[in-house]
């Protein structure tokens, strides 16, 4: 099976920056996108940043010209998160979509983390 896993989440100030990892691992035939979502106390999960591979990057139009989403490598990805705010604070999971094989059968599956708690606080 996949496994995404996820770190450098932690406390920060206002203004603080944090870069997010996420590598995954498993039989992938093909990566089709990836991404950051996050979810704050009492809230639904929402977009931070994700691409379709070889498509554009979408980031939530809160965060756009502070986080930066990185592809490292086939199989990682991480988020650069610069002027964090409070609101930023939740839990972040990484996603994504994969092509694998299950047996004799091609499946297209959508993967996620366990998430890393961020929290912006003075």
């Amino acid at each position: 099976q996949v496994q995404l896993v996820e770190s450098g989440g932690g406390l920060v100030q206002p203004g603080g920056s944090l870069r997010l990892s996420c590598a995954a691992s498993g039989p992938i035939l093909s990566f089709n996108g990836m991404g950051w979502y996050r979810q704050a106390p009492g809230k639904e999960r929402e977009v931070v940043a994700a691409f379709v591979t070889g498509g554009p990057t979408n980031y939530a139009d809160s965060v756009k010209g502070r986080f930066t989403i990185y592809r490292d490598a086939k199989n990682t990805v991480s988020l650069q998160m610069n002027g964090l705010r409070p609101e930023d604070t939740g839990n972040y999971y990484c996603h994504t979509n994969v092509d694998i094989w299950l047996g004799a059968r091609l499946n297209n599956i959508d993967y996620w983390g366990n998430g890393t708690l961020v929290t912006v606080s003075s």
